[in-house]
């Protein structure tokens, strides 16, 4: 009997803490708005949690016409220990990624992007992890559950704005991006394709390669490996296109796990008859980064399913 992903979907969210509310309409404000080479850059504030608010970027083409409908990528950023840094990387760069910032190569192929600052990071960076960590434990809440939280909320906001097309909405990161990108288009199908980059990581292979410690204490979700496997999570996203792209010499992507999920995922595209092609796992022998290889990669993937 083929599985019930509505009901996984909702035993996954089930699992991720003490959440806030999600009935009430996004409230947010522009702060200020800046033309640069290749986008017009918006600065936001977003309530998304009713507990903090949240920064944001949405930049869009300098050559959209008004009342243009885009397809607009979710963009996550990445950890990295650079809690400063947050949703700049999206404009930014950093040393993880090709040189190219994604506002620039997105915007230059008609994209659009948000991006928000998560919990801890850039201007919600004034307590550390493990305090915010600690403190949410004590009340029942889970710091990746509120981080998730505040990206499905994102995601509910960026469907109010008339200048996004509802139906070419994709995720993408890097690192916990990319670990955001595959749990947010896991628990939510109006996400149309999912990209992530160097974070594909198999819970078991990552406990059988003693390097638990390689991800922060955001990362863990109690109760996780009782419901659910790297796979079984990722399994959630098709038939929707969804690339992979990692590192075989990357700690946290250890191969073995990779090979696991990899055979997973074709398995269950077949069993969705997803088209050829919908489901790709890219593997280089790199460490934790993205390669020129890797960008051409997630340009085309773009380009043909977004």
């Amino acid at each position: 009997m083929p599985e019930d992903k509505t009901a996984r979907r909702r035993e996954l969210y089930s699992l991720l803490g003490d959440l806030p509310d999600r009935r009430e309409t996004v409230r947010s404000e522009k702060v200020s708005e800046e033309r640069r080479e290749t986008y017009v850059l918006e600065k936001l504030v977003l309530d998304l949690n009713g507990i903090e608010d949240v920064p944001a970027y949405f930049i869009r083409p300098v050559n959209a016409a008004k009342g243009q409908r885009l397809p607009v990528v979710l963009y996550n950023h990445a950890h990295g220990g650079d809690y400063a840094l947050g949703k700049d990387e999206l404009l930014n760069g950093s040393r993880f990624l090709q040189k190219r910032p994604y506002a620039e190569e997105l915007t230059a192929r008609g994209y659009g992007a948000l991006c928000i600052d998560h919990w801890v990071f850039g201007a919600r960076s004034g307590r550390t992890e493990s305090a915010v960590f600690k403190q949410m434990l004590w009340e029942g809440k889970v710091l990746w559950g509120m981080m998730v939280f505040d990206t499905l909320r994102a995601l509910d906001y960026l469907l109010t704005r008339p200048d996004a097309d509802p139906d070419r909405i994709a995720t993408l990161g890097l690192s916990m991006g990319s670990t955001m990108a595959w749990w947010a288009a896991a628990l939510d199908e109006r996400i149309k394709v999912c990209i992530d980059l160097c974070c594909l990581t198999d819970f078991h292979a990552l406990i059988e390669t003693n390097n638990l410690d390689g991800h922060g204490v955001y990362y863990y979700v109690p109760g996780l490996l009782k419901h659910f496997t790297t796979a079984q999570i990722n399994a959630l996203i098709s038939p929707r296109p969804h690339l992979a792209l990692a590192g075989n010499l990357d700690a946290l992507t250890p191969p073995k796990g990779l090979d696991r999920v990899d055979g997973e995922m074709k398995k269950a595209y077949a069993a969705d008859c997803a088209p050829t092609g919908a489901w790709k796992l890219f593997r280089q022998d790199v460490k934790h980064e993205e390669t020129a290889q890797m960008r051409a990669e997630v340009v085309g993937f773009l380009e043909k399913w977004l």
